[in-house]
């Protein structure tokens, strides 16, 4: 007997198709899941929806509601895209040039020497951050 061919007289399962539900059907069970009338699972299941289709729902929500959110906040916090910034006129005067700094002294210098084996090595540096952040840096 050949099965390959469809007899006509035999009824096929209707095809399956996919249920599309509105905006308003989804808000509202979502609202009725997130107010606690029992569980998420009997929220679907009076209202002929599959438990994990409607936990994935509310999910979706909650990170639109946070998102919707942080978009509202950051449109407040953010600062406009062009600040006008009105310039004294100076006419013919010329900014003062900023004064030369000294070199500093011998007594404001630290002298290191490192060893390592047969290799040395001396630096003179001056007393400041940048230096305190190198040696922090190699003896590290």
């Amino acid at each position: 007997m050949d099965t390959s061919q469809s007899d006509p007289g035999v009824a096929r399962p209707p095809k399956r198709s996919w249920r599309r539900h509105s905006d308003e059907f989804k808000s509202h069970v979502i609202a009725m899941a997130r107010q606690g009338h029992g569980s998420v699972a009997a929220v679907a299941l009076a209202n002929g929806l599959n438990a994990n289709m409607l936990r994935r729902w509310v999910r979706e929500s909650e990170m639109g509601d946070a998102a919707s959110a942080s978009t509202r906040t950051q449109a407040a916090m953010s600062p406009p895209a062009f600040v006008p910034v009105t310039l004294a006129n100076l006419g013919d005067r010329t900014p003062a040039a900023p004064e030369p700094t000294a070199a500093p002294s011998a007594s404001e210098r630290v002298t290191v020497e490192i060893r390592r084996g047969a290799t040395s090595v001396s630096a003179s540096l001056p007393m400041d951050a940048r230096s305190a952040a190198w040696l922090r840096d190699v003896l590290a």
